[in-house]
């Protein structure tokens, strides 16, 4: 098995019983065909949602430490998961940083502008939180806006689930965007993790992936991971 923490089992576990991660047929918004699906947007409750942002403070905790002057969501999944990030980092770690978001359109109005929250200073280490990254669209996005804010530099990228899907060439998407802007990009589980742990496991009564969703698994990342990927 791939070498996996308790945290991830942890995770693991978590993700399953909120029903963020299901299996069996879906389609992704690019249109693939996908035996196994991450939804963030099933953390609902406030309860889910404080032992959501948990995980991920333990694990910036873990690989970033308090190296960084804020962290960003971008809108609109990423909102409610920075708020609720830096306040776990702060309680659980002792770690206080800003938080900010982003407004899909820029207000004219008031503070106007299109951040909202911390506002970034030349200078300043942005850690960007996001639930997935499937080709790293959002990413894109979302650094021009803050390097237009200021003089910022990329401390990292905390993602909940890396697919090992291939981006825009043959590499992982999550290696390519940590290429392309010169920062680490870290999952909390990688999906061979999930495969590995929770095959022919039980949880909740219920084992969530037997031989043939297994199976699906593998071709899936066979055909949709980096080149150099073996299961």
């Amino acid at each position: 098995m791939n070498q996996i923490s308790e945290l991830q089992m942890d995770f693991i576990e978590f993700l399953v019983s909120c029903k963020v991660l299901k299996f069996g047929d879906f389609t992704t918004k690019s249109g693939r065909k996908t035996p196994y699906f991450v939804n963030t947007g099933m953390v609902q409750t406030g309860a889910q949602l404080e032992c959501f942002a948990s995980f991920y403070a333990q694990s910036i905790a873990t690989h970033f430490g308090s190296d960084f002057d804020f962290i960003f969501g971008p809108a609109y999944k990423g909102i409610p998961l920075a708020a609720a990030i830096s306040t776990s980092l702060a309680r659980e770690h002792g770690i206080d940083r800003g938080y900010c978001f982003d407004r899909k359109e820029v207000k004219d109005h008031g503070e106007g502008g299109s951040l909202v929250g911390y506002q970034p200073k030349d200078g300043d280490k942005v850690l960007i939180v996001e639930d997935v990254t499937t080709a790293g669209t959002s990413i894109r996005e979302t650094v021009p806006k803050l390097r237009a804010a200021a003089d910022i530099e990329l401390a990292g990228l905390m993602i909940s689930v890396d697919r090992r899907e291939r981006g825009t060439d043959s590499r992982a998407a999550l290696d390519q965007l940590s290429d392309e802007f010169d920062m680490p990009c870290v999952a909390i589980v990688q999906v061979h993790q999930v495969m590995e742990y929770l095959h022919g496991r039980e949880i909740e009564g219920k084992v969530h992936i037997d031989d043939e969703i297994r199976d699906r698994m593998v071709a899936y990342l066979a055909e949709h991971g980096p080149k150099d990927h073996a299961v």
